[in-house]
């Protein structure tokens, strides 16, 4: 058995906070902008990075990384700013905590995230829930280090390698997700996928996407635990 490096996505792989992460989305690009009212874009999966940049067009405003860098902060102090409300009205997703444990006490498996949040905003969400410590979120790929999600996994494995001096190849990573853009990610920054239909994507939509090994949640830590390491 080899070692993995197993990279979870966050928002509705391992918990879901609802209408508030939206929300706390709209209120900071309008912060941003100066904007008082805004067009919405949608897209499951998307980083902060692009989902900023798609809205930003939407709007006819300027889309520069130095924008997007004052929109990640305001974000990140809008998540701590309801971080009581993250951790009273969001939700822990079936079987979470139990797998994280079984990675982070695996002497073959470095288990972190792979996610479009920041890494700020998703290390938030996870205290917020209960779930700081069980991943090494030091070694992971966010959403304000590249604004393409495929990008995300080359970072994380350069860190990993930094950190650890392991090299982990497509075969030997695995990435965890719910959406169609987690399956692409995996696709095209080179990793296997193992899909959660816990979002908004249909076990079919992810097995149509392309990914051989669809579960319906990740709460039979057994069988997960065997996917994450065949």
């Amino acid at each position: 058995m080899g070692k993995r490096l197993v990279l979870w996505d966050v928002d509705q792989t391992l918990l879901d906070i609802g209408r508030l992460g939206a929300d706390i989305f709209a209120t900071s690009f309008a912060d941003c902008s100066g904007l008082t009212g805004h067009t919405a874009t949608r897209g499951p999966g998307r980083t902060d990075w692009l989902a900023f940049d798609e809205t930003c067009l939407a709007n006819g405003v300027d889309p520069a990384e130095e924008a997007f860098r004052r929109f990640a902060a305001a974000q990140e102090a809008g998540v701590e700013a309801r971080y009581a409300e993250i951790a009273r009205f969001g939700r822990v997703l079936p079987g979470v905590p139990e797998i994280l444990r079984r990675c982070a006490e695996h002497p073959d498996i470095v288990s972190s995230l792979l996610t479009g949040n920041t890494r700020r905003t998703a290390e938030l969400k996870l205290a917020a829930l209960g779930l700081d410590g069980l991943v090494d979120t030091a070694l992971g790929g966010y959403g304000d280090d590249r604004r393409d999600r495929p990008e995300l996994v080359g970072v994380a494995r350069e860190r990993v390698q930094r950190a650890t001096g392991t090299s982990f190849t497509p075969d030997t990573t695995v990435l965890v997700g719910d959406t169609l853009n987690d399956v692409r990610a995996a696709q095209l920054g080179g990793a296997r996928i193992v899909a959660v239909a816990t979002g908004t994507a249909s076990a079919a939509d992810l097995r149509a996407a392309g990914a051989e090994t669809v579960l319906g949640d990740l709460s039979d830590t057994e069988a997960v635990l065997a996917e994450l390491l065949s």
